[in-house]
């Protein structure tokens, strides 16, 4: 596939980046490592800035290339690429951080309204059936993740359902920390796959 990378407005960097995604979306899987081993660092930095901690912060860069790589079609070279997945990663940071900012009320204080109206505080607590329906789903993930080849099903469960660290499955695994990162994503990516077929074929 011939690709077209003069575009003046782009650095020398940017039009590089641009010839790997044209061959990304061609099918080379060596262009999709290369462009996420170009900005991998640079992205986890600063998302590790946003959220101060590096576990959120290594799954957010997962995240961030999942998605860039997902919607990979739908980028234009009117700006850089580096600038559109920057974009991504800030974008999905800040729904992150959203999410987890949920107000904590004590409950030995008086808590009114405005107009004097007493507030009523819920409660968190799962109840009985909530409880039964998790342990379905997890029932049902278990059974999603035995589809994966094993050496991602153990990624998988030793990431998600063991809760390991990056580190400590290198180590468990005896894999260099780059791989199992690597890995990890892929695996993710399988299991999206697998759940959106699922998904697909209900009635």
């Amino acid at each position: 596939m011939v690709v077209n990378v003069a575009n003046n407005n782009l650095s020398e960097k940017a039009k590089k980046d641009l010839e790997l995604v044209h061959r990304a979306l061609s099918g080379d899987q060596q262009a999709y490592s290369k462009l996420m081993s170009r900005y991998r660092d640079a992205i986890y930095y600063m998302l590790l800035k946003m959220v101060n901690n590096p576990t959120d912060a290594e799954d957010l860069t997962i995240e961030t290339f999942g998605k860039a790589f997902k919607n990979l079609h739908q980028y234009v070279p009117d700006f850089a690429f580096s600038t559109w997945l920057f974009r991504i990663a800030s974008n999905n940071c800040i729904d992150f951080i959203r999410k987890q900012r949920t107000p904590l009320i004590s409950i030995d204080q008086d808590h009114s309204n405005k107009d004097g109206i007493p507030l009523t505080i819920q409660e968190n607590s799962p109840d009985p059936e909530e409880n039964m329906i998790k342990s379905q789903k997890a029932v049902l993930m278990h059974n999603i993740v035995d589809q994966l080849k094993p050496r991602y099903k153990d990624l998988i469960v030793l990431r998600y359902f063991k809760e390991y660290s990056y580190e400590e499955i290198a180590n468990e695994l005896n894999l260099p920390l780059g791989t199992i990162k690597a890995q990890l994503f892929r695996a993710k990516e399988l299991l999206y796959n697998i759940l959106k077929k699922n998904n697909d074929t209900k009635p």
